[in-house]
Parts: C-alpha cells; sequence; structure tokens
C-alpha cells in the first residue's frame, strides 16, 4: 500500500471572513490543514514563530499594512514560503511588483476556487521535495483517477463520477485507514451540521462502489464499519505521473 498523501498546511491571510471562511473550508475538504489570519500583524507572527507553512495565500488589501509589505518582510526575514498573491486590482504594475517581491503565483478576484487550488498544486509541485508533492493520480484497483481533470478511467473505459461522488472519495482517501462517520461527511462534504436523514450518504457509497469495486457482496476498498461510518482499506497509489496513455 502505497503512503499517505501529505498534509499541507496553508496559511489564507485574508481580512474578509466571508472569503477566508469559503477558501479555508474548500481547502480543508481536499485535506489542507488551515490556518487564518485576518490582519498583517498576526500572519507575520504566525509564520515568524515556529509555525511552517507549506503555501501562503497572501490577500494585498490588508487592514493594518498592505500584502505587498508582509510579502517583502516574508522576503527580508529570510522566509521562503511560497506566496500566492490574491488581489482585486489587476493592472500590470501590481502583477510586476508581486512578483518583483518574491511572488510566485498571482489571481485576481473575483476568481473560481478550483482555480485557486490548481496554482497551489502548481507551486507545491514546484517546491516540495517529490515525495511530499501533491496528489493528482490516484488508483484504487485498476481504477485511476484523475483529481485535477476530475476524470477516472479503468483502462480505456471511462468512468463517471459526479462531482459530489468525487469529493466523497476525495475525503475517504485522505482519511484511508480511517473510520469516516456519516456526521464527518454530513459535515465536511455537505457542510450539514445537525441530525439529519443520512440516506444520501448510503446512496453516493453505494454509487461508488458500483464503480470501484470487483464484487460488490464482498467490498474490497470501501469497509462499511456498522453503527459507526465508513473506512477506505484500498490497496491503493497516489502518484503525481501523468495518467496512463489511453
Amino acid at each position: 500500500m502505497a503512503e499517505s498523501t501529505p498534509t499541507y498546511h496553508m496559511l489564507i491571510v485574508e481580512d474578509d471572513a466571508d472569503v477566508a471562511q469559503a477558501l479555508q473550508d474548500f481547502f480543508e475538504l481536499q485535506g489542507y490543514r488551515v490556518t487564518h489570519a485576518p490582519e498583517a500583524h498576526k500572519a507575520l507572527e504566525l509564520l515568524t514563530n515556529a509555525h511552517r507553512f507549506d503555501v501562503v495565500l497572501l490577500d494585498v488589501m490588508l487592514p493594518d499594512r498592505s500584502g505587498f509589505e508582509v510579502l517583502q518582510e516574508m522576503r527580508r526575514r529570510g522566509l521562503e514560503t511560497p506566496v500566492l498573491v490574491l488581489t482585486g486590482r489587476g493592472e500590470r504594475e501590481q502583477v510586476l511588483q508581486g512578483f518583483g517581491l518574491g511572488a510566485d503565483d498571482y489571481i485576481v478576484k473575483p476568481f473560481d476556487p478550483d482555480e485557486v487550488a490548481a496554482r497551489v498544486r502548481a507551486i507545491l509541485q514546484r517546491t516540495q521535495p517529490p515525495d511530499r508533492a501533491p496528489m493528482q493520480i490516484y488508483h484504487i484497483g485498476d481504477v485511476e483517477i484523475n483529481f485535477s481533470t476530475h476524470e477516472a478511467y479503468r483502462g480505456s473505459e471511462r468512468i463517471n463520477f459526479t462531482a459530489m461522488e468525487l469529493n466523497v472519495l476525495r475525503y475517504l482517501i485522505h482519511h484511508r485507514g480511517e473510520v469516516v462517520t456519516r456526521e464527518q461527511l454530513l459535515r465536511d462534504v455537505w457542510h450539514i451540521v445537525g441530525d439529519v436523514e443520512t440516506r444520501t450518504i448510503d446512496r453516493h457509497i453505494a454509487s461508488i462502489r458500483k464503480k470501484i469495486e470487483p464484487d460488490l457482496r464482498q467490498p474490497r476498498y470501501i469497509e462499511t464499519v456498522y453503527g459507526k461510518g465508513y473506512r477506505l482499506r484500498a490497496e491503493d497509489q497516489s502518484t503525481n505521473s501523468p495518467p496512463t496513455s489511453r
């Protein structure tokens, strides 16, 4: 069985609480550990006080100092943590200023979270050692899942997962070997908290099993832990290499 996918620690420096929460929810769903700093001084405090971050999402417009000042101070202190700058301005001068101060990439608001995620993965691919590079291709048995393109294949046969099925599968992968309760799935994948009907989870698990399990009567990969939830116990492999040619 392959080693588990590494957990990346992300710092989001953003004063807009709604934007920050949306980004935090999005990246936590994908398995990131996320810390939020609403102000520049808090971000610099976290970055310099023995907190190791793999990537920083840095807003330019902060209430106490600009994001560019934070970036400049980071580099002055010798902090080489990769930085993706978030801003509502797209002027060429600002882009050049960000790169001149040591930004690794730049994205303009409003943005698509999937594009932010793709840019973060690209940054991590460039800056992480090979054994910590982000998962793109994942194998469960003879099924190859590309989480970057949202495509899956068994050999040359295309397997169609819904977006929610992929979200559930990604969550199980990131918690591989652990029992994941229905309440966890509702909270972290559907963002529903409270005592609600959970048959929708069982239907999604059943649909995923139809697409990955060799024998539905004896599931090999997604185990039902009765009275608790589910556990992924696949003999799997995660990789960053290109998908198999079709």
